[in-house]
């Protein structure tokens, strides 16, 4: 006697429906909140780099949490950003880092490209040696 194949329907185990992913890869919904950051602050500083030349020779980097130890330099409260000055010796820029935890946090909404451009130019402004109402207001 031969066997006869059964035919069984997708497996759907407690009613949850299909397995399998919701979103396709490549789809705007597909990237994560590091990676929404990090185009934010991509944005940002090549918006700030077409008005100001200066801001292209600065390196910038997105990090989730800042190290728990301070620089000296700064105070013992809640860092977002940091600035790591030039060092010729070593051929090294100058560089900012942005963190991404310590400001979402300390944003209300889910927008927060506000503060993201505010904490950008406050920290470009002590680089390129001019006033962030200076920056800011050149791109109004």
């Amino acid at each position: 006697m031969p066997f006869a194949t059964v035919h069984r329907p997708a497996r759907d185990r407690h009613g949850r429906g299909p397995r399998g992913p919701l979103f396709f890869p490549g789809t705007p919904a597909w990237r994560t909140r590091r990676e929404h950051f990090d185009e934010l602050v991509r944005a940002i500083v090549e918006e700030l780099t077409h008005r100001w030349p200066a801001v292209a020779q600065i390196e910038f980097a997105t990090e989730d949490v800042p190290p728990s130890d301070p620089a000296p330099w700064e105070d013992h409260g809640e860092v977002l950003a940091r600035v790591f000055f030039a060092d010729r010796r070593r051929s090294l820029s100058d560089r900012i880092v942005v963190y991404r935890l310590p400001i979402t946090l300390r944003c209300e909404d889910e927008n927060d490209a506000y503060t993201v451009r505010r904490i950008l130019i406050d920290r470009i402004s002590h680089v390129i040696a001019l006033s962030p109402d200076e920056i800011d207001d050149a791109l109004q």
